[in-house]
């Protein structure tokens, strides 16, 4: 009986037509798997309706991504993902997603000294798709929540579509656009303006993982303010934030 457990089956791969296409069809193989993956996450998505959700209970996702430049659209890649899990306002710290990503180009010098992610960190770090089905295997079919949301949704959907042949459908949420709304005075809405105006502790600027965390934080803090103005429920928020330019 031929063993058919991985290294089995690339030996006898190997032997019938050689390493590379033994290699080739592993990752093949893996690839569709993942590509399946993704695309079902995607579809259970569009039946879910979390409009009547309370906020007090709400599952979210607070995510960030590091990238090569601003433009997926232009070559740029995403070089790592950052995500924690929030239940209303309580931060579950213990339940964290981060994965480097292999962007299969060099990272800008630049890029290095912001992120402190490396070409040789990079290149051990696994595949784009590899990395993406490990976030969407985290997020489920939770509410995603980053900072300046247009970004991160641009290289998600990038990623997708390049992946998958799919386009993102996980309701998100904006703390930019939350705190427009809540501080329509404010001269500037970045993340370091915004952690210093809610007195949220700076830890490490520009690594996915923290500043997904300070995101969760600052999220933790706006959240009493949301519900003082008598919003309760997910679709009460969206329908106060379609007002915002």
């Amino acid at each position: 009986m031929k063993d058919m457990r991985p290294a089995g089956r690339m030996w006898h791969l190997y032997k019938m037509g050689g390493l590379t296409s033994a290699i080739t069809s592993m990752f093949d193989v893996q690839s569709a798997q993942q590509m399946a993956f993704i695309r079902s996450v995607m579809k259970e998505q569009r039946k879910q309706s979390l409009y009547e959700v309370s906020l007090e209970n709400v599952e979210l996702v607070v995510f960030d991504l590091e990238t090569t430049g601003f433009s997926p659209y232009n070559g740029d890649e995403i070089i790592s993902f950052g995500a924690v899990s929030v239940m209303g306002n309580r931060l579950l710290e213990e339940e964290t997603y981060y994965s480097l990503v292999n962007p299969k180009r060099p990272i800008p010098k630049e890029i290095t000294e912001l992120t402190g992610i490396t070409n040789e960190m990079a290149l051990a770090a696994p595949e784009l798709i590899g990395a993406l089905r490990g976030f969407l295997e985290f997020v489920k079919q939770r509410v995603l929540i980053a900072h300046g949301t247009g970004h991160d949704k641009h290289f998600l959907n990038s990623a997708l579509w390049r992946t998958s042949k799919v386009q993102l459908t996980h309701r998100m949420l904006d703390t930019m656009m939350i705190a427009k709304w809540l501080n329509p005075s404010l001269q500037r809405y970045d993340l370091d303006t915004l952690l210093n105006r809610y007195e949220v502790a700076v830890t490490r600027r520009h690594h996915a993982l923290e500043d997904a965390l300070m995101t969760a934080r600052l999220w933790g803090k706006m959240l009493p303010e949301i519900l003082e103005r008598n919003v309760r429920t997910l679709g009460d928020l969206y329908s106060h934030l379609s007002h915002q330019h």
